[in-house]
């Protein structure tokens, strides 16, 4: 936890907040914290800053906090991507929180097993959970946004026409692709397919919409790897 993110349940006045449970026992067994320390911390969707513990019970810790400072900028991206199998899509949520990625679109193709659909990880508590932990490791404090399409053909004909207006958009494919651009640092779309790649109809779908297909080279990489390696290139 590099930043103890602060969720507004928290505030028992202005500019104090009692924890509990999983970030108390973090503070405890990690931080060590004793009376006066300083923390970096930040409120859920607003400023960072600091917090000075003020007391320390066997149930609960109270903080003071001073927050005044803005939250590193977001990437200009828009990310969408196929859903993953469950076991990746934790890792996921937490990866593209810490980077600074804020809208993801999670969608179906061909390759997309329709048991992944039915996994509890797409919950909306069990994603907000992975995205906080993002967020702290991060020292970011605004939640990304999750948009969840089940049915490609209409999310590509009718959503993404408009969510790629004024952007440069971008589909990872391993084959026929242009090498990925290198820190370009402009509001982007970026598609990345199912482990094993999007099929030629969804190729040519994207393409349609004004995507261009982009390559990491010949190696070919698990979503999970992919997903940063890709974030890394397109923004120094």
């Amino acid at each position: 936890m590099n930043l103890l993110l602060l969720e507004n349940s928290d505030f028992v006045s202005k500019d104090q907040v009692t924890l509990k449970g999983r970030r108390l026992n973090h503070l405890l067994d990690i931080h060590k914290i004793q009376y006066g320390d300083t923390l970096k911390a930040g409120q859920i969707d607003g400023k960072t800053g600091t917090a000075e513990v003020l007391e320390i019970t066997d149930t609960s810790v109270t903080l003071k906090t001073t927050l005044t400072e803005q939250p590193p900028a977001a990437l200009p991206i828009t990310l969408i991507l196929a859903l993953p199998r469950p076991k990746m899509l934790r890792r996921i949520f937490q990866t593209i929180a810490t980077m600074g990625v804020k809208q993801l679109y999670l969608i179906n193709t061909w390759k997309v097993e329709k048991s992944y659909w039915q996994t509890p990880w797409l919950e909306s508590s069990a994603i907000r959970e992975q995205l906080i932990l993002g967020l702290e490791q991060g020292c970011d404090t605004k939640l990304p946004e999750i948009f969840i399409k089940k049915r490609f053909k209409p999310f590509v004909e009718d959503e993404l026409p408009n969510l790629v207006t004024d952007t440069q958009a971008f589909v990872a494919h391993p084959i026929g692709g242009i090498p990925c651009p290198l820190a370009l640092n402009t509001p982007t779309t970026l598609a990345v397919g199912p482990e094993g790649g999007f099929i030629d109809y969804e190729i040519n779908k994207l393409v349609e919409t004004g995507f261009q297909p982009i390559s990491l080279g010949s190696r070919i990489l698990r979503v999970e790897t992919a997903v940063p390696v890709l974030l890394s290139k397109l923004y120094s």
